[in-house]
């Protein structure tokens, strides 16, 4: 009968009263009171010390001892350590565990009851990951692990200060109001609104660049561009497609009505009294709904400074005295996503004085700068790159940058605007800065108005930056020679790194982007070549005698810094 009725508790309860530190009457008595059985055994726990006949710390020390775990106290765990995505918060607050570190496919779980094969079972099913375990007071687990789970508006007054209400703002900076039929729901939708600003709370902390909602026939998910890559961050029901969409658009100033055509906006997200975040909202309408894509416009990292995007001294020399230039074209280049704005920005910054008139012709303007004159082009008003630019030359500017040179037209505005006292900068989208000034004689401009105008070109990628947690790792010598190394570079002075994996990167190895650039000046040689119909072969030939390093072999330098790993080089600078 004994037998039996031990049977019907939990491993540690049975472990406790086979040691003699509890009796088998309280045992049953407060797996009753608890009703547990043999499910979560925190119940369990948290009613013995409610009776005081052991105490949590005592459990604790006897289930660390007896089951062979360390034991951990979590009332020193900062809370701002444990990671976001571990293990669901749902479950965290269901059976009373916290995740306290992730490293690739392992995590390190703190539990009360080391025993409970239940919960360790659906931990290991929800995550997919291999669990090591330490053991921690059930009291002190329960209240952490209910804070985990601590609604959206919570999190968010937490993340922003007690006394300052985080908006919501439009892209004309007033607070964006729902429309009559919204606001009548807006109660019902209250959930949504905090979801959301949920998203973009999270999604700001990670240093994410975009946000995806994406529906599905049968799903929903989130997506966040991170360092360059997509992972998904959350599965909303189905049914909350609309609503999602419908709050977005209210608060980007969109017609709600239409669903027919892709729209653009704008919002504000206010962080505190000296923090906002500009966000800009595309709408794609899909087979199963409207798809949107917000882009996160930071203002502070157009002030980081050139020596944060990843120049080298050299480079950076030459582009800091292309920009003192009083008058000529500076080019930036390169693919979608690889940090050509931030890196106008930065030089519009440096250029940003009081005794200087900048005017800028974007689509959109992206980061708002106080001191410039900036101008969204619309296409269907008929404000396009040209007309901007030929309304800028009637306003005495200093400094003009061009969004992008997309037409003839706009290229040789934008060239007599170099040659007539002018400092112009601009992007375009090719592979390198040789192509830059072929693409520029292609699209028609005559090459002794090139070679006249343009001072420097800027091709530039973004590789992601190796995380503290890097490690030393062995890449055989055929490879490196592969790569682009040189025999003389392989003496043994530098050690390659690559990822490893730790809480501040969650397990990927890399922890923010660096930039990667060939930097080159256009001197007098190349200005010959351009005007004798040269090619861009014959330019880069002469580029690199002067010592312009092109994209693989800044990489490769970065790589023999220990910025980042070979991989992420031979990605992006794939030739």
């Amino acid at each position: 009968m004994a037998a039996t009725s031990q049977s019907a508790l939990s491993g540690l309860a049975r472990a406790l009263v086979q040691h003699g530190r509890l009796s088998e009457a309280d045992a049953l008595s407060c797996a009753t009171e608890a009703g547990t059985g043999k499910g979560s055994s925190n119940g369990f726990l948290l009613e013995l010390a409610q009776r005081k006949l052991i105490s949590t710390r005592d459990v604790a020390r006897f289930a660390a001892e007896t089951f062979g775990y360390p034991l951990f106290d979590i009332g020193a765990l900062d809370k701002s350590f444990i990671p976001a995505d571990a293990v669901d918060r749902k479950l965290c607050a269901k059976h009373h565990v916290v995740p306290l570190g992730k490293r690739q496919n392992r995590v390190l779980v703190a539990i009360a009851d080391p025993s409970n094969m239940r919960v360790l079972d659906e931990i290991r099913f929800q995550t997919g990951l291999q669990i090591d375990l330490v053991v921690a007071e059930a009291d002190k687990l329960a209240k952490l692990a209910e804070g985990l789970n601590e609604s959206a508006a919570d999190s968010i007054k937490e993340l922003t200060g007690d006394d300052f209400d985080m908006d919501l703002l439009d892209q004309e900076g007033g607070t964006a109001e729902p429309t009559a039929d919204d606001a009548a729901s807006e109660v019902d939708d209250a959930p949504v609104v905090r979801f959301i600003q949920k998203v973009l709370i999270d999604a700001i902390n990670e240093g994410a660049s975009d946000i995806h909602f994406e529906p599905y026939e049968k799903y929903y998910r989130i997506r966040v561009r991170t360092d360059g890559v997509l992972r998904e961050v959350a599965q909303p029901p189905l049914v909350l497609r609309e609503k999602i969409a419908a709050r977005i658009k209210v608060i980007s100033r969109l017609d709600i009505s239409e669903k027919r055509v892709p729209q653009d906006g704008r919002m504000k997200l206010v962080l505190s009294k000296n923090k906002a975040i500009d966000f800009r909202v595309s709408t794609l309408p899909t087979l199963h709904g409207e798809k949107i894509v917000m882009r996160i416009l930071d203002p502070s990292s157009a002030m980081l400074g050139v020596d944060a995007l990843g120049y080298e001294p050299d480079q950076k020399k030459a582009l800091l005295d292309a920009i003192d230039r009083p008058y000529g074209m500076i080019l930036v280049t390169g693919p979608t996503g690889s940090g050509k704005t931030v890196s106008l920005y930065t030089c519009l910054n440096i250029l940003n004085k009081a005794g200087v008139n900048i005017s800028t012709a974007e689509d959109p303007a992206e980061i708002n700068l106080p001191g410039i004159n900036q101008v969204n082009v619309n296409d269907k008003a008929g404000l396009s790159f040209s007309s901007a630019l030929r309304a800028f030359l009637r306003q005495d500017p200093d400094v003009i940058m061009v969004g992008e040179i997309r037409d003839l037209e706009t290229a040789e505005i934008s060239v007599k605007a170099a040659q007539t006292g002018h400092l112009v900068l601009s992007t375009l989208h090719t592979n390198d800065a040789p192509t830059t000034l072929e693409r520029l004689k292609n699209m028609g401009v005559a090459p002794f108005n090139i070679a006249s105008s343009v001072i420097l070109i800027t091709a530039q990628r973004l590789a992601r930056r190796l995380c503290t947690c890097k490690q030393p790792v062995d890449i055989p010598i055929e490879v490196l020679l592969q790569a682009g190394f040189d025999e003389a570079d392989l003496d043994g002075s530098w050690q390659p790194y690559g990822p490893a994996g730790c809480e501040r990167c969650k397990g990927s190895g890399y922890k923010g982007r660096v930039g990667i650039y060939q930097v080159m000046p256009i001197s007098e040689e190349i200005a010959h070549i351009i005007m004798t119909n040269g090619n861009s072969m014959d330019i880069a030939e002469q580029a690199h005698r002067e010592g312009v390093r092109d994209l693989r072999q800044s990489g490769l330098l970065k790589v023999k810094q220990g910025v980042t790993s070979l991989e992420e080089v031979l990605a992006s600078t794939n030739e």
